[in-house]
């Protein structure tokens, strides 16, 4: 079974920046698929409004080479209208076609967003130790808010100005082919500057996007709670404050770099877009002087390549740079979108059938780099319905014992077996809805007592909560609230106390139901009085089920059914109590150096 195994270290790392990824054009283009209709019905819209486009051109051409001189009021009347009905129709169009441009944008990047922070939540815990905060924040909430300019309408202004190219040149070449070419002279000088450009763009903001995980990391820990505390404790604000000030320069100059090249591409762009008239004025002028070419057709062509060809060009032009550059963030969210989670359900895994708690360990070898063992050989067995307690040194293994149960993380060899199945067998989630964990580290959201209690279960009726939180020994201190059940704890529970929190925590896990429990210093937060309140609570509830228990307080290990002691990843004794006292081994130095006190 060892080639279960996982290293984790070399599987989750992002590509560098530097590796060189082809760019999944089909991928991102699936991104729209969902949205067929709407995108089927946005292009007919484009069609429609791109040929009424070209009614005020021709319609200008007939005011000045018929209307005007012939003095007929009545025929520049009709022109005049044949204008306003079918620039307010093209409106009423254009009203629809950005509604149904806003419904498929944004439903993308709702999709986006849902598909990346879904695939985050199914990361296995090392990807999370080892990789900044800020970082993960950036991407799911900046990166994706990058894109979100190319993702709503791009495809519909490529389209559309693409369509404005076809349908004006098709008009001008009917009007009048020598004009026509001279218009479209210019056009491959409005393109040519496209790829350095872009590539350059690429590059600076690939390194902005990085740059700008430093800032949401240093955001991120200084800011928090836990941040600022130790700051102010420290007295470390003005070391702060340079150094975000040293990284916000770095990127603001990489801003600036990514300004200015887009700026001088505009520049040249802009400055086609006023040369290609000029030609137009002068060709046909000529033609005019020479050829008898009237001069609606002059103004209509100036106005055609002003308003349709060499705008929708440079229009062109301005989103490909746009896309080209926003490839180096869609890469940034592919790159998170490809690593592989860690619901690793072989093929032909098991749902966990009625669990009994029986818990052993098989010769297991575990290592969070492959370098360094942090488990060498660990073997042991815990009955169903059995206490079992760790006690050892910091360090030794304890907590990656039990971490290695629910599977947040997989041995390299040995196996983990909960009655009779190996772990990896099973699937993660049959596997975890019989498990509740509660950690010295309490977590609660920004919400109510409630919600944070039914966390585990939803439908867990007022009764129930009454219950857990009794047994947790709470339920005073909850009743004694204004709000009761319904008071915020605020941010990571920091409006309650530590002890308070954890008995939380161990309410919200009582209330699961689990048939195996993980205590990892779970009491640690709780002087002795409430403690010994919620040891006896414990008592009760851990019957009938198999409970896992990391302590140093000596009424949990006293308690224990069986008490492993671990030493640089192995475990050393086991027994009882009394047997491990009586033996003299390291269980006996911690009893005498640890619990002495507590037992006076």
């Amino acid at each position: 079974m060892a080639g279960h195994g996982l290293m984790w270290s070399n599987i989750y790392q992002p590509e560098k920046p530097h590796m060189k990824r082809r760019v999944d054009w089909k991928r991102m283009g699936a991104l729209f698929a969902p949205y067929w209709r709407q995108q089927t019905t946005v292009l007919a819209c484009i069609v429609v409004v791109s040929g009424l486009g070209l009614v005020p051109g021709f319609v200008t051409a007939n005011i000045i080479d018929s209307a005007i001189p012939r003095r007929d009021v009545a025929a520049l009347g009709v022109d005049v209208g044949i204008i306003l009905v079918s620039a307010l129709f093209a409106a009423g169009v254009g009203v629809l076609q950005g509604y149904l441009n806003s419904v498929v944008g944004e439903g993308i990047m709702r999709d986006l967003r849902t598909s990346l922070v879904g695939h985050l939540h199914r990361m296995p815990l090392q990807f999370f130790t080892g990789t900044k905060t800020g970082e993960i924040m950036n991407r799911v909430s900046n990166d994706v808010d990058n894109v979100d300019n190319v993702v709503t309408g791009t495809l519909t202004t490529i389209v559309t100005n693409i369509v404005l190219i076809v349908t004006t040149l098709i008009a001008m070449f009917v009007w009048n082919w020598r004009l026509a070419l001279l218009s479209v002279v210019i056009v491959p000088l409005m393109i040519f500057p496209l790829g350095p450009v872009g590539r350059r763009m690429y590059s600076i903001r690939r390194q902005t996007r990085e740059k700008r995980d430093e800032v949401e990391s240093i955001t991120q820990e200084t800011l928090s709670i836990s941040g600022i505390t130790l700051i102010k404790s420290f007295a470390r604000e003005a070391f702060e404050r340079a150094r975000f000030y040293k990284v916000g320069t770095g990127l603001m100059q990489l801003e600036i770099d990514l300004a200015m090249v887009g700026r001088w591409f505009l520049a040249s762009v802009t400055a086609m877009v006023v040369v290609g008239p000029a030609l137009i004025w002068f060709g046909g002028g000529w033609l005019a002087i020479s050829a008898s070419l009237k001069v609606g057709v002059i103004v209509a062509f100036v106005s055609f390549v002003q308003g349709r060809l060499y705008g929708s060009a440079a229009t062109l032009a301005g989103i490909q740079v746009q896309i080209v550059s926003a490839l180096a963030v869609f890469e940034r969210i592919f790159e998170y979108l490809d690593m592989k989670t860690e619901e690793y359900d072989p093929p032909g895994a098991i749902v966990l059938p009625n669990v009994s708690g029986d818990i052993a360990f098989e010769n297991v070898v575990f290592s969070y780099d492959g370098v360094r063992d942090v488990l060498n050989g660990v073997s042991f067995h815990v009955r169903p319905g059995e206490v079992a307690a760790f006690v050892g040194p910091s360090g030794a293994g304890k907590t990656t014992i039990t971490q290695l149960v629910p599977r947040f993380y997989d041995p390299q060899s040995g196996r983990v077996m909960i009655d009779g199945h190996d772990v990896r067998t099973v699937t993660l989630t049959s596997l975890r809805d019989n498990i509740g964990i509660v950690t010295q580290e309490t977590y609660l959201f920004h919400d109510t007592i409630a919600n944070n209690l039914r966390y585990g279960k939803p439908d867990a009726t007022d009764a129930q909560l009454r219950a857990v939180t009794r047994s947790a020994n709470i339920a005073d201190f909850i009743a004694a609230l204004p709000d009761g059940f319904e008071t915020v704890v605020g941010e990571r529970g920091h409006k309650l106390s530590g002890g308070e929190r954890q008995r939380l925590a161990i309410a919200r896990v009582l209330l699961k139901d689990p048939r195996i429990l993980i205590l990892d210093e779970a009491t640690s937060s709780l002087d002795y009085e409430n403690e010994a309140a919620i040891q006896d609570a414990l008592e009760v509830v851990m019957q009938g089920r198999t409970s896992l228990v990391i302590a140093h307080r000596l009424s949990t290990v006293l308690r224990a059914d069986v008490i492993f002691v671990v030493e640089d990843g192995r475990i050393v004794e086991s027994g009882r109590h009394a047997t491990l006292l009586a033996r003299g081994g390291l269980y006996s130095r911690l009893y005498r150096t640890q619990f002495r006190d507590l037992s006076a």
